[in-house]
Formats: C-alpha cells, structure tokens, sequence
C-alpha cells in the first residue's frame, strides 16, 4: 500500500498574515497542520516552531520508527514517542513565549499524522481536525478541544447556540500555552481506499457539515481536492487562514492486491467484532480504534478451555472465527461461534466464573485483559464514562431478565430498557 498526499495553505480573505502552517516529509510518513495564535508576532512563530520541533524528534528517532513490528508493546511505543514529540513542541514554544519580548501568550493548535507501513499515528491538540474517509462514510478521528465542543459534549447548549455565544472562538487546549500539554493520540489501520484529511478551522467552520468534505473528497484527486477546499472556504467569506492536507491509500498492485484484500478483510471483521459488543456498540470509529489498540488477537487450538467454571477469568473474548461450547457442572448449555463474545464481567470483577467455555474447533479470539481495560479508562476518561454508562444499561437489562425469570414479570421501577447514550457526539 502507498500513500500519496497533497496540501494548499492560504491566507484567505480577511487576514493580512498566514499563521498556519502546513508541513509534508512524505520520506518519514509525517503530515501536519498547525494554526497559530498570537498574533504576526507570535502565531507565525508558534505553529512553524512547534512543526520543526515535532519533524526534528521523530527524525532522531528514525530507528525507532522503521521497527515498528505491529504488536502490543509497538503500537504503545509510537504512539508515546508521538505524544513526547508534541510535549517537546508545548516546552520549546512556550520556552520562546517567555523569554523574547512581543511573543508573550502565543501559541499553535497541531494535528499531525505519522504514515508508517500500513498504520496511522494521530496527534492533536486543539481544533485543527483530522478526518478519514473510507467506504464512502466520512468519520472525524480528533475532536475538538474547544469551549463549544465542551458545551455541547455537557449537554449544556446545542452547537448552533454556542457558536453564537460570547466564547465561540475559545480554545480550551494549544500547545505552547504551557510547558506541557495533554496531546490526544490514535492508532488506526489505513487500508486502500481511504482518504485522510488534515485541515485548520479556517475550513471546517466553512463547510456545511462531513456530507459536502465527502462529495469532494470522493471525487477528485487530492491536489485538486485539496485546492478546492480552500477555494470552498474563501468563496464562503475567507475569515481565517485556511489550510487543506489530502492523503489517499492506494493499493501497491503487482501481486499486492490479495494482501491488501485480506488485511482489508481481518480489519473490518476485528473493528465490526467489536461493535457488536454491547458494551462498545455506541462508539464511533475513532473510539473503536482506541478499544482495538488494547486488544490482542489469539489462536485458540481445538479442545482449549479459555474460561474454566469456578475459576477466577481476567479477559474479555470475542470470537473472530471458530465455535465454542459453554458447560456448567459438566452440561452443555450453549454454543458460540463468530461474533459472539464472553467474559466481560471479568473485566469488572475477579469472582469465580460460572460456566467453562471451550473450543470445539480452531478457533480465533480478540482478547481484552482487565489490566488494559484500566489502563484505558484511566487515559481516555470521557471514553471511560461512556463505556461504563453502557455497562450499567447492560447490567439493568440483564436485572430486568432475572426479574422476568423470577417473577414472571419487570417491576414497575425497573421497565426503562432505552439503550441509548447520552454522550455521542454532535
């Protein structure tokens, strides 16, 4: 699979300085979009530094990068070497903010994204966005760190009305604002076919919605599209600088294409697998990709016993292929095959398991170990209080049925069986 990309900056139509700043080493995978703030004294400064910054650590670690194998401990060290990039741009802008005169205050948004065989690596902090494309859906893998978005993320206005409000343009996260910053990162799988966009605000205040970045996207190739976007934006006001960065993922051909299939084939079913899950079937792609990068996938021989009746279990199993039978005091109580999952109370309990499932043939499992599962509630919280408020509903529906089993009928305080979240996104 390669990659191919394209990006136009502009300075638009009411500044008379471009702060952003648009950065391509296709040699080293890095792509990045910064928008400065502070000023032609300061932001021009801010989002160049902070880019070079991010540029010249990953090229020191260059080795590190080129070894990237695609396990567990892999997939954890690009994404800290990642967030110690960006923390170092936060240091060194910050450290130019208050030690040189007229540059007090300044600082960048950044999103950046590293291409690294057939993987992604996001990094973002601020409203510069990144946005995939991919089987014709548009999904938005950052999210914003502004007032707005945390308004309407607390239920407390709708985004209409607070865009309108006295706080529209308030960024709650920069990087050079302090020394140190809280970087948001994502791997995810890049598969041919999928179109990637990196852009600052100055272009996604002015599209009317994911639907119209779609039309373009799916349509022209990403030079073209990237110019257009810009002109999109400058046709519509120009109130910003506007920048636009298109990647496209194409297959490499040449005998590549059964490779490219099958792992297009592995990625889907791990990422539908998952949503299938209760627990994670309200999540978007981005917070999907984040479940994927704690979980492991395992062979299973015919005749393995996963979880084993009255035995403590630490795992949560979904079955990518094969078929399991579960017994309980040496019974036969049912049978699981793809895309049915077991064991998640254990990630929420250690209480002896009350069934053994074992498999009746070869099999395949993605794994999810209670230890990680901590792990990532304790880095991603507002993902953490979504997943828990599903398990909660899990667990209330599940009363229900026990109350059904017992006595015939749902007490009268306990019938709400609404499934829905309160936390998705606008």
């Amino acid at each position: 699979m390669r990659v191919t990309g394209s990006g136009r900056t502009d300075v638009g139509k009411k500044r008379e300085h471009n702060e952003d700043y648009l950065l391509q080493v296709p040699e080293l995978g890095l792509y990045m979009v910064c928008d400065g703030m502070g000023g032609h004294a300061g932001g021009e400064v801010a989002s160049e530094t902070a880019a070079r910054t991010v540029r010249q650590h990953l090229e020191q670690h260059r080795q590190a990068i080129e070894s990237y194998d695609e396990t567990g401990p892999a997939r954890d060290n690009l994404l800290r070497l990642v967030d110690e990039a960006v923390q170092l741009a936060s240091t060194t802008v910050y450290g130019i903010a208050t030690s040189e005169r007229g540059k007090a205050g300044m600082g960048t948004t950044l999103t950046m994204l590293m291409v690294l065989k057939n993987v992604g690596v996001m990094g973002h902090v601020g409203d510069t966005r990144l946005y995939l494309q991919r089987a014709g859906r548009m999904h938005q893998l950052s999210e914003d760190h502004t007032y707005v978005n945390e308004m309407v993320r607390r239920g407390m206005a709708t985004a209409e009305v607070a865009k309108k409000g006295p706080y529209a343009n308030v960024i709650t996260r920069a990087v050079g604002i302090q020394s140190t910053v809280r970087v948001d990162t994502l791997l995810f799988d890049i598969l041919p076919g999928d179109t990637l966009l990196l852009c600052s605000d100055g272009l996604s205040k002015h599209v009317e919605g994911m639907d119209e970045l779609g039309r373009v996207l799916a349509h022209d190739p990403p030079a073209a599209a990237a110019q257009r976007l810009v002109d999109l934006a400058n046709s519509r006001g120009g109130t910003d600088n506007v920048t636009a960065l298109v990647l496209r993922a194409e297959a490499d051909g040449a005998g590549g294409d059964d490779a490219d299939r099958s792992r297009t084939t592995e990625v889907n079913l791990k990422l539908d697998t998952l949503k299938d899950i209760k627990l994670f079937n309200s999540l978007d792609l981005g917070e999907l990709c984040k479940v994927l990068n704690v979980v492991r996938a395992q062979e299973v021989e015919k005749g393995e016993v996963v979880l084993r009746e009255g035995e403590p279990g630490d795992s949560l199993y979904a079955i990518l292929d094969g078929k399991f039978v579960v017994t309980r005091a040496g019974q036969a109580i049912t049978w699981l095959a793809t895309g049915a999952h077991f064991g998640e109370m254990t990630l929420f309990n250690n209480r002896p398991r009350s069934a053994t499932i074992e498999a009746l043939e070869k099999s395949r499992v993605l794994v999810m170990e209670r230890g990680r599962f901590v792990e990532l509630l304790q880095k991603e919280p507002q993902l953490g209080v979504k997943l828990l408020w599903t398990f909660a509903q899990v667990l209330s529906l599940r009363l229900d049925e026990t109350s059904v089993q017992l006595y015939g009928a749902v007490p009268s305080d306990t019938r709400d069986t609404d499934m829905t979240t309160p936390f998705k996104k606008s």
